[in-house]
């Protein structure tokens, strides 16, 4: 699947043939652009649904304070588990440079570009999570305010987040269009890969658009453009191993 990119890879002067090849193998960046992918979808999965969807409960500013602090260590772990996820996202975006960059040179770095917009936006947003832990803990310093303020806040840094991530996600939608559209046009992948990237990244931007101009639809909408989304990452993941 991989024979065409490794040809237009051009090989620098003095390095001989077999360990440019080992070194660069497109084989071996596309299989862990794979891991990383599946890495990223787990720990999104674990950590969105599993954690913050459990412990946080719908209007209810009090219920989702004391929830947060019965699982203080579940609710660092996933915070923890977001930065990991980060990580990993960043190392992919290169990945997928490397893979897609003859195909266009300029589009795939512009995707780059957009993924770490997307990672350092997400990044400074999980700030949120941390700021509901320390709102809904009553330490000393926070004694000027009355519990039911402080849940209050707690809650609202959970809002902020839900909007913070939707904002990354427009960023993270561009980045599947680019990618879909090189995935296509590469030759060397499959082009039912490009087609599902282009889809999910349809989805991510119509979810998070809905989300900033009507968050009333957004818990409707989710469900449904969020299994195309899923899919065509799994797909990516999964078709890349």
């Amino acid at each position: 699947m991989m024979e065409g990119i490794a040809e237009a890879s051009p090989r620098p002067k003095g390095v001989e043939m077999t360990d440019y090849a080992v070194e660069t193998s497109p084989q071996v960046c596309a299989r862990l652009c794979g891991v990383l992918y599946l890495i990223v979808i787990v720990i999104g999965i674990l950590t969105e649904l599993f954690v913050r969807d459990k412990l946080t409960v719908s209007g209810d500013a009090t219920a989702t304070a004391n929830n947060i602090m019965a699982s203080q260590l579940l609710w660092r772990s996933s915070i923890a588990g977001d930065v990991i996820l980060l990580v990993c996202a960043a190392v992919q975006a290169l990945l997928f440079y490397v893979l897609l960059r003859p195909v266009n040179k300029n589009l795939a770095l512009l995707a780059v570009f957009f993924n770490l917009v997307e990672c350092a936006i997400d990044g400074v947003n999980k700030l949120n999570l941390i700021a509901a832990l320390f709102l809904s803990g009553g330490a000393d310093y926070l004694k000027a305010f009355e519990p039911h303020q402080l849940h209050a806040q707690a809650y609202f840094s959970l809002k902020m987040h839900a909007y913070g991530y939707a904002i990354s996600l427009v960023f993270f939608g561009f980045v599947c269009l680019i990618f879909g559209y090189l995935l296509f046009r590469s030759g060397y992948f499959p082009k039912t890969l490009g087609v599902l990237m282009t889809i999910a990244g349809l989805s991510y931007l119509t979810i998070s658009f809905t989300q900033i101009l009507a968050p009333t639809y957004a818990g409707t909408i989710f469900p449904i453009l969020g299994v195309p989304a899923f899919i065509g990452g799994c797909h990516f993941a999964c078709g890349s191993l």
